[in-house]
């Protein structure tokens, strides 16, 4: 451990009473071989008094254990440095249903080598729930479907009057496949002015068939295609790939074996 000395030398009143006696003190003060902090002259009852604090590192000191130690103290590194969970989504209301849609993250798998890879990709949660009055709606009876980043795509790239569906299982695979079907439509609304939202879901597990259908109006769709195209990236974990980039890492490897990746494409 390191050892700290902390000592307050007066010295004689004899050595006061001049200018030249104060000159003289600081022979007093023997300085510290190793660290020596002296501040300004400090008033002690009235009467000035030269102060001297040393510190000094024992020879016996481990570097080994400072070192672990400081290795210990580091935060541990988390995936693409992500900042703390933020809750962001985008609402429509209407007068028969509202539609909220929310993102979720993608899940990330740490492998042996310390690398993370990704192991599930994210999605956007749509959640329907049918209106009970005037902007009042039965958030209890919600229905969900999770949209992920292909269907997405099939949303941005629909046409005024084209219309598209997907289905789900959330069982699928299970003993109770098919026992939950989710089929959710989008069809142009007749004058143009948007897409109708239709989601059906019937599920024999609890005895739930439903059917919530919302407009979405071009406007609020042009909505919805920014977000996607804004979170898509994001929801494939592309942002943590480009936060560890290292170019000295890559610069090697390439320098190392020239026929490494696409750069052997482009170097032909």
């Amino acid at each position: 451990m390191s050892n700290l000395q902390l000592q307050l030398h007066s010295p004689p009143p004899s050595l006061l009473s001049s200018s030249s006696s104060l000159s003289s003190s600081s022979s007093y003060l023997k300085p510290f071989p190793n660290h020596t902090f002296s501040s300004k002259f400090l008033p002690f009852n009235n009467t000035p008094k030269p102060f001297s604090l040393r510190c000094r590192h024992s020879n016996l000191f481990d570097q080994n254990t400072l070192a672990s130690t400081q290795r210990s103290a580091r935060p541990s590194a988390s995936v693409g440095d992500l900042p703390p969970r933020v809750y962001v989504g985008y609402s429509i209301y209407k007068g028969k249903a509202a539609l909220t849609l929310t993102p979720r993250p993608p899940e990330f798998t740490q492998l042996d080598s310390g690398a993370f890879k990704i192991s599930k990709e994210g999605y956007v949660l749509l959640q329907f729930a049918p209106a009970v009055g005037v902007r009042q709606y039965d958030w209890n009876r919600k229905q969900v479907f999770s949209l992920s980043v292909g269907e997405m795509g099939s949303l941005i790239s629909l046409g005024p009057r084209e219309s598209c569906e997907f289905f789900h299982d959330p069982l699928k695979g299970k003993s109770d496949e098919g026992k939950v079907r989710k089929v959710l439509k989008l069809e142009p609304l007749p004058d143009g002015s948007g897409h109708f939202f239709n989601l059906s879901v019937q599920n024999k597990l609890v005895n739930v068939d439903e059917n919530i259908f919302i407009p979405v109006t071009k406007a609020e769709l042009a909505v919805l295609n920014s977000t996607f195209n804004y979170i898509m990236p994001y929801l494939l974990g592309w942002h943590t790939f480009a936060n560890s980039i290292k170019p000295d890492d890559y610069s090697e490897t390439n320098n190392a074996n020239p026929r490494y990746g696409g750069d052997y494409e482009w170097n032909r």
